[in-house]
């Protein structure tokens, strides 16, 4: 890969469809609790398809679809991990003044190997 340009990650659409998956099941044994779930799926869901995440050669950018939401420059993130290697459902980074959690709505394989090439951990 190639440190000059822009990598963007490929949606996954995983975590959405298996909290879907398992909200429908629960609603069987509790409709209020399969309900949430299912909608915190079907939520997901969404932002997975219009969401795009990019790595630039100095930054991680957000993007909803061509406008740009939010810039993480490289240069102020402290940490970085990725939650669960088996089932990565969750993206962690802490910048100098604040901390991320991104649930895994993009390819983690391609994330993992972005991050290891542009902040590579300490």
């Amino acid at each position: 890969m190639n440190p000059k340009s822009t990598v963007e990650l490929k949606p996954s659409y995983n975590l959405p469809i298996a909290l879907v998956f398992i909200g429908i099941l629960i609603l069987f044994i509790q409709p209020w609790v399969g309900s949430v779930v299912t909608l915190l799926g079907l939520f997901l869901m969404l932002q997975a398809v219009t969401l795009r995440f990019q790595f630039t050669a100095t930054d991680f950018d957000l993007y909803r679809g061509e406008k740009l939401i939010r810039r993480f420059p490289y240069q102020e993130w402290q940490n970085w991990r990725v939650f669960w290697h088996k089932v990565p459902i969750l993206f962690y980074f802490k910048e100098v003044n604040s901390i991320h959690f991104l649930p895994i709505l993009f390819d983690p394989e391609a994330l993992k190997s972005c991050l290891e090439e542009h902040c590579p951990k300490l």
